[in-house]
Parts: C-alpha cells; sequence; structure tokens
C-alpha cells in the first residue's frame, strides 16, 4: 500500500506499526499535505487519523475501527508510547504528530490559501464548540469558522440527525471539518459518511475542540516533549481516564512483545 498525493504526484510508503499502515511525516509535511487537498479538492474527503496507545489496542479487535483506518489518507502517530515502540522495533517514523498539535499548525497556515480556510467544528459540550470557534478566529488570520455542531450522545444512531449534520457541513462549503467525537467513534462516523461528507478534508482530533475553547487545558510544554501528556490527563481527568489508560497500559506491552517475535 502507498499513501498517495494526487496533487502533486508523490507518494510515500506507510510504515506498518501494529496492524496500522502510519505515514512517516513531520508535522509541517502533513501540514502540507492537508493544505493541498484543501486548495484542490477532488471530489472526495480525505480524512485523517491520529492513533495512540488506546487506537492500537482497539484496532486490534474492533472491526469497524480497522476499516476506518483503512480508509483513512493520513494516520499520523500520536501517542508517544507509539513512537517509542516504533524505535524499539527499527521502523523509521520520525516524529510523534499529536492531532491538538496538527489542528493549530493547520490553522497557523491558512493565510498561505488564496482565500479563508473555513472551518466546520463537530463535537464537545454544548457550548465549547462556540467558544473554540471564537478562539480560532481570534487566534488564526485567515480562518473562519462556518459552522459547530455539538451533538447529542448516540447521534450516530439517529439516521435523520446525521443527514442534518452532512447537510449543513454541505451548506456551508466547509474546508476542514474537525471532529472531536473520541475513539472510536470519531473514526467510524467520519468513514461511515465519507460517500456524503462535502468536505475536502477532515480530522479526527480527539478533545482538541476543548483544548483551542480552553474548557481543557494541555500539557505543559515540556511534558509534551517528554512524552508525558498522558500523564497530565490523567492527574486532570482521573475518574475518566485512569481505568483507560490502566487497562491499555495492561495490553499494550503484549501487543509489543508479538511485534518483536515477528522480527525474530
Amino acid at each position: 500500500m502507498t499513501l498517495h498525493d494526487s496533487s502533486n504526484g508523490s507518494a510515500t510508503k506507510p510504515i506498518r506499526l501494529f496492524g496500522m499502515d502510519v505515514a512517516p511525516l513531520h508535522e509541517h509535511e502533513a501540514v502540507e499535505r492537508v493544505l493541498r487537498w484543501i486548495k484542490y479538492p477532488d471530489g472526495g474527503v480525505h480524512y485523517v487519523v491520529t492513533p495512540n496507545v488506546q487506537h492500537a489496542v482497539m484496532f486490534q479487535n474492533n472491526a469497524p475501527l480497522r476499516s476506518a483506518y483503512e480508509g483513512a489518507s493520513l494516520v499520523l502517530v500520536d501517542g508517544a508510547p507509539l513512537l517509542w515502540a516504533s524505535r524499539l522495533l527499527g521502523l523509521d517514523v520520525p516524529v510523534r504528530v499529536a492531532g491538538s498539535d496538527l489542528i493549530p499548525a493547520i490553522l497557523g497556515s491558512a493565510q498561505r490559501l488564496d482565500r479563508a480556510l473555513r472551518l466546520f467544528l463537530l463535537g464537545a459540550a454544548p457550548g465549547v464548540a462556540e467558544r473554540a470557534a471564537t478562539v480560532a478566529e481570534s487566534t488564526f488570520p485567515g480562518v473562519q469558522v462556518v459552522g459547530t455542531s455539538s451533538p447529542p450522545v448516540g447521534f450516530e444512531h439517529d439516521e435523520r440527525k446525521n443527514r442534518e449534520i452532512l447537510e449543513r457541513i454541505e451548506q456551508v462549503g466547509a474546508d476542514l471539518l474537525v471532529v472531536g467525537l473520541g475513539a472510536p467513534k470519531q473514526e467510524i462516523w467520519v468513514h461511515s459518511h465519507r460517500a456524503n461528507l462535502r468536505v475536502p478534508v477532515a480530522v479526527c482530533a480527539g478533545a482538541t475542540i476543548d483544548f483551542l475553547a480552553g474548557h481543557r487545558a494541555r500539557a505543559p510544554r515540556w511534558m509534551r516533549w517528554a512524552g508525558m501528556e498522558w500523564m497530565h490527563r490523567i492527574l486532570t481527568e482521573p475518574r475518566r481516564l485512569a481505568p483507560r489508560y490502566a487497562a491499555d497500559a495492561l495490553r499494550f506491552p503484549t501487543l509489543l512483545a508479538r511485534e518483536l517475535r515477528k522480527q525474530r
């Protein structure tokens, strides 16, 4: 499999990591790819996923999530443990590209387009996406937020609600859809509706809308550099995240050991 960029004919051979085909790109390369898709739309949606340890664990036994990853235009390593594992496995994954870093980097490059970048925010609690929209427009010149939606729990099973969201995205002519529904819902939702999703680029970006709005605080920069953002998230949301992280921490070494055995 090769990740092909039809706008300029370039191609990048993906790297297989825990069954996922990840793109060995730096952040600026990923931004460049996204901007080209926006500037030269081809009628379909290019969607981006950014796996962490939780994704890697779920990927092993979640068929809809695997299908979503197979259909993605870019798979970028988000979690620091995945990057460390790739190096232990001798794989050439250069850096971590977190979704919560990628979105600000894309918005910060919006002025390179010949028009405003039209942004749609899907996800987060009611009111949060609106605050994120205000921050995005005031922080990033050249960004115009054309819509937000905070759908209720279970909306993905409501055909009418899904149709309303898809129609709104099409009507406002969005260039970039940021989907913050949490994994695996966001990846599966985008993949399931890709045929009717009229937007050049969608990025499945987890808590990024919350971070933009200031609703949740990101880890200090030094913790991000040290690959300890996961620890910060546990400390800030222990009741919600500690059990999940603990379960993933128990399963991930088994996945890594299996990959190491394959190399022998």
